[in-house]
């Protein structure tokens, strides 16, 4: 088969069609019950607000709609996440190919990160990480539209203030590429001088406020709990001086052992990894920018505070680094090299899946063992004893009540945690195993 630019794009579609059909499948034929992030997710989704007491609302938003379109059906939310997934995989394929000039490297690119844990055994699991996914690489992709134009566009400018508020709205994290690419651009207008000030740039930054205005005031409104949440996951409060050497070297160790499968994929490419870094490369510094430099702030913030950075907080920071490492290299790839690249990328695309049913089948403890459906139907048969009114809210914590909310077909909202004053509130209630549903 020839390999031209119309072969290349199919195959990259029959790749995301492959891709997105095993991994909504698999789970769903697999798991008993949807994953704690989701179930979290659909909990907050039951009562949409501009916030949460972990995080922003994006990541409950679109399960929510999801919900109001096909209901209580698990596969939906597997399908929900590799959407999610894909729309990234798409941006990454669409940036690779401008950078590379060559559609088969921009296809590589993308096949490369596929090996990537995130991009794979977790995808399952729709969660804020999952959620930034999307706008990470729509973000990056207008960035560099931006960047390599000749003339810069009003609409390129409003997407990615756009696409920033949205991927800030999923996970607060999502502020390190935000800063990692405005000192790129920061660095050419300014020390390098290579481009000038245009005040288009503007339109970024106030695209970006005015979308995050309702979630400011509701963090105002609400103590920052969002913030305080993130900052409790760190570790910061218990922290030690041993902290800022051990978890930043944890970290390392983490992210080399993550990365495993896709450097062994690139080897069987190359065979022999050289880089010649020229810093005088635009496209290499943007690269940089995209790739290196959110990891090195995320290390550098574990460095200065001495935090712990959680594993899966990475998710969205590798999607551009097959087409860092492909830029890099492009020079040693040999054509001849496809057939082991391809027979190793077809065993880590095909190892993935089955070891994901194997561990969901042979293990019986996992939250996606939970006996949801089970218990909504004993619940909604002990409160029809009592009461003739209809159940519409569910007090407890995400999991347990989250479930409720979730498999019960009246869709009960979700209104946080058990408290006294609430059940004052309610015409009816029961309760049961820390967990409360009402009607009002």
């Amino acid at each position: 088969m020839s390999v031209n630019s119309k072969n290349i794009n199919n195959i990259f579609y029959i790749f995301v069609t492959v891709h997105l059909i095993f991994w909504t499948l698999i789970p769903s034929l697999t798991n008993n019950n949807l994953p704690l992030d989701t179930i979290e997710a659909l909990a907050w989704g039951s009562n949409l607000d501009w916030g949460f007491n972990k995080h922003p609302p994006m990541s409950a938003f679109f399960p929510e709609v999801f919900y109001q379109i096909f209901g209580s059906q698990d596969w939906v939310y597997y399908l929900l996440s590799q959407i999610f997934v894909v729309i990234s995989f798409y941006y990454v394929f669409k940036l690779s190919k401008e950078i590379l000039n060559n559609n088969l490297l921009g296809l590589i690119s993308v096949l490369l990160i596929e090996t990537i844990y995130f991009y794979n055994f977790t995808s399952p699991e729709f969660n804020v990480n999952v959620c930034q996914l999307p706008f990470w690489s729509l973000t990056a992709y207008y960035s560099w539209r931006i960047f390599s134009g000749k003339n810069i566009k009003f609409s390129d400018c409003f997407l990615v203030g756009l696409f920033a508020a949205f991927g800030f709205l999923s996970k607060y994290l999502f502020l390190y590429l935000l800063v990692s690419i405005d000192l790129f651009f920061i660095y050419l207008i300014f020390i390098k001088k290579d481009r000038k000030f245009d005040f288009k740039y503007l339109i970024t930054a106030e695209v970006f406020l005015v979308v995050l205005v309702p979630h400011f005031i509701w963090l105002t409104n609400n103590e920052f709990i969002t913030i305080t949440y993130g900052l409790a996951r760190t570790g910061l409060e218990q922290s030690s001086l041993i902290n800022h050497v051990q978890f930043p070297l944890i970290f390392i160790g983490k992210q080399i052992g993550i990365l495993i499968p896709f450097l062994i994929l690139t080897w069987l490419l190359v065979q022999k990894i050289k880089f010649k870094i020229n810093f005088k490369d635009k496209k290499l510094l943007f690269l940089l920018s995209i790739n290196l430099l959110p990891i090195f702030l995320i290390f550098l913030t574990s460095f200065i505070t001495g935090s712990k950075i959680r594993t899966m907080w990475m998710t969205p920071f590798y999607l551009f680094f097959g087409t860092f490492f492909v830029y890099m290299l492009q020079t040693q790839i040999n054509i001849k090299r496809l057939k082991p690249f391809v027979i190793g990328f077809v065993f880590f695309f095909f190892l993935s899946p089955v070891l994901y049913a194997y561990v969901s089948i042979s293990k019986d403890d996992k939250r996606t063992d939970y006996p949801g459906k089970e218990i909504a139907i004993k619940t909604q048969y002990a409160w029809d004893q009592q009461f003739d009114s209809k159940i519409n809210v569910v007090l407890g914590n995400e999991w347990n009540a989250g479930n409720l909310s979730f498999h019960l077909k009246s869709r009960p909202v979700w209104e946080g945690f058990v408290e006294r004053s609430k059940l004052d509130q309610l015409k009816d209630y029961m309760c049961l195993d820390n967990v409360c549903v009402g009607s009002r």
